[in-house]
């Protein structure tokens, strides 16, 4: 991944925010999300340590619908699956939000999946599973909002900001679907606004920092 100078000193200052320890990244996007998530998970080592969880839009009557875990996973050097209920959260592993269900995060590490009416016309929604996250990691959350066409996540955004945790946009002007990032921008002061290849440099800074024998 090449990075110009000016991209190199984004992601150095926003890695300069980064001294506590990071334990979760959430990611929420709707509208074009396949591709910008595709973007940043194609970047990230085989070795990156923190666990992602992704609330994607999709359609509600496709439960067991592979396309989408196969063709992030085709993407990924990191392990990409849809959870279980009540399965423990893993290092260096990618879930997925099962088609028709909120994808939760409970205490001690644990997901929960839930059948719970829609939220904000969708399910899986964007808004519970950084709730939730933000509930049981606090200040340790890593929440980045992406490419959508509504307002789905900008709540969530807000409750990780408002623990202490990072609160990342991608930049409105590059996603495919503006509505979603610009929500987010407008209700939280996120600490930044970046383009996909930013972001993907900027979760790899803080791995990096956070286990130096990743470098």
């Amino acid at each position: 991944m090449m990075l110009s100078k000016s991209d190199k000193q984004t992601v150095n200052d926003l890695a300069s925010l980064t001294a506590r320890h990071y334990k979760l990244v959430v990611i929420g996007a709707s509208w074009g999300g396949l591709n910008a998530i595709s973007k940043i998970l194609k970047q990230l080592p085989a070795n990156f340590s923190l666990p992602i969880l992704i609330a994607q839009h999709r359609y509600r009557h496709r439960r067991g619908e592979e396309y989408l875990v196969q063709t992030l996973g085709a993407q990924s050097k990191l392990k990409v699956i849809e959870p279980d209920d009540k399965e423990a959260i893993q290092a260096s592993t990618v879930y997925i939000a099962p088609s028709n269900y909120h994808l939760l995060v409970e205490q001690q590490g644990i997901l929960a999946l839930s059948s719970d009416e829609l939220i904000n016309f969708s399910r899986p929604a964007i808004d519970p599973l950084f709730e939730s996250a933000a509930d049981a990691y606090r200040h340790q959350t890593i929440g980045i909002i992406l490419t959508g066409a509504n307002s789905d996540g900008a709540k969530g955004l807000y409750a990780i900001k408002k623990q202490g945790g990072l609160a990342i946009v991608q930049n409105p002007a590059s996603a495919e679907a503006v509505n979603m990032p610009t929500a987010a921008i407008k209700m939280t002061a996120v600490d930044a606004i970046l383009e996909l290849d930013q972001i993907a440099a900027v979760l790899i800074e803080i791995d990096k920092n956070q286990n130096p024998a990743l470098s």
